[in-house]
């Protein structure tokens, strides 16, 4: 679902580090801003044009009303130089907000219990998905249950969140800190193979590889499994053409889509892998 977008100015109400490099930003919105949905993206820059010039895209990790104002909520990783400087910036700067971007999640109505699979920063817009869920008025008949999983405890960003949304939450790490000792795919799949009937909602965001071992084991399995594709990106709204991926159509043939324009939520059986 799209929605329109506008380019507003932002401040700054909190910007603070939660985990190693991890880091939790507030905004206040004014009420031009359009509601996003579940999946969709910003992207941000500082108002006073200094670097990073380009905008940064950013998952949207939740979004409500602040008393008169809205307020949105940014969960990013420091991962080079544009997230360091946003790192830095205090309480009251001013940000320059273009959004919300994309095409988010689909919810079916007729599939009560959702899965949710998050690998590292894909916690973002899956907890998202979760408190919007939530928040409506049928909120309550859902059953959610997430995987998470990151390199090491100290960087399971997010999670006290999401838990608090979820009926269940199984965690894994790589190095075995917490959780299940491997990968979040893995311990996902281990739980499918006791499962009857006909497959939940499946929504997941996280690194490429993960996506590509859940498209292998979904595949031949009944239900649907949306996927937000994590890509580098410049624009935003489908200019640049930096962000395609190959994708196949119905006559399985190969062509490119944009995650930013036309994502970034796909459906994980029409995507081509490289």
């Amino acid at each position: 679902m799209a929605r329109k977008r506008t380019t507003v100015s932002a401040e700054i109400i909190q910007n603070r580090e939660i985990a190693p490099l991890h880091f939790l930003m507030t905004l206040r919105l004014p009420p031009t801003f359009h509601p996003p949905y579940p999946g969709q993206f910003v992207m941000i820059r500082a108002e006073n044009r200094q670097p990073p010039l380009l905008g940064r895209p950013f998952s949207v990790y939740d979004f409500y009303h602040d008393k008169k104002a809205l307020a949105l909520e940014l969960l990013y990783r420091v991962v080079g130089q544009g997230t360091r400087i946003f790192s830095l910036l205090p309480q009251g700067e001013k940000l320059e907000i273009l959004g919300p971007l994309g095409r988010g999640f689909k919810i079916d109505g007729r599939r009560r219990k959702l899965i949710l699979i998050a690998g590292g920063m894909g916690v973002a817009p899956l907890s998202f998905l979760a408190s919007y869920v939530r928040r409506r008025g049928a909120g309550s008949s859902f059953e959610i249950v997430s995987y998470v999983g990151a390199r090491t405890a100290s960087y399971l960003a997010g999670l006290d969140k999401l838990e608090t949304m979820c009926s269940k939450t199984f965690i894994s790490t790589d190095d075995g800190s917490l959780g299940y000792h491997g990968k979040v795919i893995e311990l996902f799949e281990d739980h499918l193979k006791t499962c009857h009937g006909d497959m939940p909602a499946v929504y997941t965001c996280g690194p490429y590889p993960m996506i590509r071992q859940l498209a292998d084991i979904l595949r031949g399995c009944s239900g649907f499994c949306q996927v937000s594709m994590e890509e580098r990106m410049a624009c935003g709204i489908g200019a640049c053409l930096g962000c395609a991926i190959p994708i196949r159509n119905k006559d399985n043939r190969q062509l490119y889509k944009r995650v930013c324009k036309d994502g970034p939520v796909f459906d994980i059986r029409d995507l081509a892998w490289r």
